[in-house]
């Protein structure tokens, strides 16, 4: 063998190294900057599930950074006690999940409307539902209050659902936005076809269209939930009966009642106060890992189809 066939004989060997090389190179590159990013999302998770196992003595133990010296789940059954989680998870459900459901049918009415017809004023209302969405909803809580008030709504869950319905409510207008922005991306030919077969556009819609709409239902389903869920805003707002607090309104009580006590404790001086302990911040912790749980545990048998229909709901259109 001559040196020129030693040569072609060894350089596609070079050429497998250098790929195998470049490829492994490129997938830790990969891998870092996943684990990085996956770092930063995960490190609140992961500091609350740490100090909720803490007990005072180890917050106040300038060692102790992550791992508590004793694994304790006092602090959860306490705080278990103090939100009366059961009554509470109830009331959060209500609060919650209900106006999640009917948002995802009416905006979907609304949505359909705007994508596949053309009606008088249509680019009027078009922009009122964009202007809602632009405008604050702290810019409108005066009147929003009266408004409640004089229709008896405060205390009650009909200042989350009467709006649910009307196609409004928290984060109303993006869900018809989300819809719209899916229904324009299906072929035109359905709805021809079910004309043809007699069905009338409610019809068309509901047996035709509706169902071809899951990735967006998925979508304005689980973003409705969540944002309901950690709403402290409109719930601060109208429900004001202590005993009728979701999760999120019960756990700022016990937040509350933990620096007052910490704050009579120093005399009232809240000068005192610095370099002392939060001995309750073991206990706000637990009760926020558990209010946060239900979603976390939603999202973990969720989380493949989520992703998946955020995709196919951002299908543009013709």
């Amino acid at each position: 063998m001559d040196k020129s066939e030693s040569r072609l004989h060894y350089r596609p060997a070079g050429q497998t190294l250098r790929k195998r090389t470049s490829e492994y190179a490129n997938k830790i590159f990969h891998y870092v900057l996943l684990i990085s990013l996956s770092f930063v999302f995960m490190y609140p998770i992961l500091y609350l599930i740490s100090r909720s196992m803490m007990q005072p003595a180890d917050l106040a133990d300038a060692t102790v950074v992550w791992i508590p010296k004793e694994l304790s789940f006092s602090n959860f059954i306490n705080v278990f006690a103090e939100l009366k989680y059961t009554e509470t998870f109830i009331r959060s459900v209500m609060n919650s999940l209900v106006p999640a459901l009917i948002q995802t049918f009416t905006c979907a009415i609304v949505g359909y409307g705007f994508a596949r017809y053309t009606f008088p004023g249509r680019g009027i209302l078009l922009a009122l539902v964009l202007f809602t969405f632009l405008v604050p909803p702290q810019t409108i809580v005066v009147p929003l209050f009266i408004l409640f008030n004089q229709f008896d709504w405060i205390n009650s869950y009909l200042a989350f659902w009467i709006p649910a319905i009307l196609c409004q409510g928290l984060r109303g207008s993006l869900f018809v936005l989300i819809y719209i922005q899916f229904f324009r991306g299906l072929p035109g030919q359905l709805e021809e076809a079910a004309r043809i077969d007699g069905a009338n556009a409610f019809r068309t819609f509901s047996r035709i269209m509706f169902p071809l709409a899951r990735p967006a239902m998925l979508v304005v389903f689980l973003f409705s939930l969540v944002w309901h869920w950690n709403d402290m805003f409109q719930p601060g707002l109208f429900i004001l009966d202590t005993t009728k607090f979701n999760l999120t309104q019960q756990l700022s009580v016990i937040y509350g009642l933990g620096e007052q006590e910490l704050t009579l404790g120093m005399g009232g001086s809240t000068a005192g106060m610095i370099g002392v302990v939060p001995s309750q911040g073991n206990r706000i912790m637990a009760g926020a890992l558990l209010t946060i749980l239900p979603m976390l545990i939603l999202y973990l048998f969720t989380q493949r189809y989520f992703v998946e229909s955020v995709e196919r709901a951002g299908i543009a259109g013709d």
